[in-house]
C-alpha cells in the first residue's frame, strides 16, 4: 500500500504539472487545463503547472473583495469556493497523503537517515493562524489606496511556490533577477529551513504552517473518506502510533484533523483488524473480525 501510494503522490505530480514545454516557450502554461483546481499545494506561477492552486485562489478571491463593493458590486467567486468546498468534503485531508506534491518532497527528505524528532503539539496551530491571518483576515484588511489587497501567504510564505514558481522564473528569466528583494530573500529562508527541517521532522510544514492543510482538515469529520476504528478489537498496543507520520495517537483520537489518510496504521501497524477504510459508508478494506458471541441458550418452561 505504501508503495502504491507514492505511485499516487508522483503522477499527481505530473498531472498537475504536465507543462514541460516552458523552456522552450518561456512562458506559463495558459492552456485549458488552468481552469481546473489542484487538490494539493501547487503554485499557479509554476511554470509547468496546468492547474490553479487553490489557496493562491482563495487570496484572490478575498483582497478583490473591498474593490468589488467600492466599485458599486459583490463579485463572490463561487466556483473557487466550490472547488475547495467539493474537495474537501469529498476527501478531507486524504488530500494532503496522497496528492500533494509538498508533502511528497518532505516524505522524501524525511527518508534521509539522521536522528529524528517529533513535533510539539504546540506548533499544530500554526497551520490554522496561517489560514484564517494571511489568507482570509490581511486580504482583505490591509488593502492600498484602491481597496485591493495583496496575498500575503503566496507573497511572504509559502515555500512551494518559491520553490516551484520563484526559483524557476528567475532561472528562466533573468531579467527578474534586478526586482527581487529581501521579501523574496525571506522566502527562500522560509524555503530553506522548511527543507531542512523536514529531514529530521516528518511533514512539519504540513502539520504546523499549511493552511490549505487546515482547511481540509475542517471536513476530516464528513468526508467520504474516513478510517473507521473498532474499539471492540482494538487491544491498545500502541502499534498505530509509531508509523503515523503526523504524530497522532490514532485509537485515541480517530477523527483527528491531522489525520492525512496513509493508511499505515491500518497496513503497517493494526493486526487486529482494529481500522477500515471507509468509502461513503461501505468498508472497501480491513474491519475488525471478531468471533461471533454465542447466543443465549432458552430453556422450555
Amino acid at each position: 500500500m505504501e508503495r502504491a501510494r507514492k505511485v499516487v503522490q508522483a503522477l499527481w505530480v505530473f498531472l498537475a504539472n504536465g507543462f514541460w514545454g516552458f523552456p522552450v516557450t518561456g512562458t506559463l502554461y495558459q492552456g485549458p487545463l488552468k481552469v481546473l483546481c489542484s487538490p494539493g499545494l501547487n503554485c499557479f506561477s509554476c511554470p509547468a503547472a496546468t492547474t490553479f492552486c487553490p489557496i493562491g485562489s482563495l487570496q484572490q478571491l478575498l483582497l478583490g473583495v473591498r474593490l468589488s463593493l467600492q466599485s458599486g458590486q459583490l463579485l463572490v467567486g463561487t466556483y473557487v469556493l466550490g472547488c475547495v468546498g467539493l474537495l474537501g468534503t469529498l476527501f478531507g485531508r486524504f488530500i494532503c497523503g496522497w496528492a500533494c506534491p509538498f508533502g511528497l518532497l518532505q516524505e522524501l527528505l524525511y527518508a534521509i537517515p539522521t536522528r529524528k524528532y517529533g513535533l510539539p503539539p504546540l506548533l499544530r496551530a500554526g497551520k490554522y493562524l496561517c489560514l484564517v491571518l494571511l489568507v482570509i483576515v490581511l486580504p482583505l484588511t490591509l488593502v492600498d489606496s484602491f481597496g485591493l489587497g495583496r496575498p500575503w501567504f503566496c507573497k511572504a510564505v509559502c515555500p512551494a511556490g518559491t520553490l516551484e514558481a520563484g526559483i524557476p522564473m528567475l532561472l528562466l528569466m533573468p531579467e527578474l533577477r534586478t526586482l527581487t528583494g529581501w521579501l523574496f530573500a525571506g522566502k527562500l529562508a522560509v524555503l530553506a529551513a522548511v527543507l531542512l527541517w523536514s529531514v529530521p521532522v516528518s511533514r512539519p510544514f504540513c502539520r504546523a504552517l499549511c493552511p490549505l492543510g487546515a482547511f481540509y482538515g475542517l471536513f476530516n469529520r464528513v468526508s467520504l473518506i474516513r478510517l473507521k476504528f473498532s474499539a471492540d478489537a482494538c487491544t491498545t498496543c500502541g502499534a498505530c502510533h509509531a508509523v503515523c507520520p503526523v504524530g497522532i495517537r490514532f485509537n485515541e483520537t480517530p477523527a483527528s484533523s491531522e489525520c492525512i489518510r496513509c493508511l499505515k496504521c491500518m497496513t503497517q501497524a493494526c493486526e487486529f483488524n482494529a481500522i477500515s477504510l471507509d468509502l461513503a459508508g461501505l468498508t472497501l478494506s480491513g474491519g475488525p473480525t471478531l468471533p461471533e458471541k454465542p447466543s443465549p441458550r432458552t430453556f422450555a418452561p
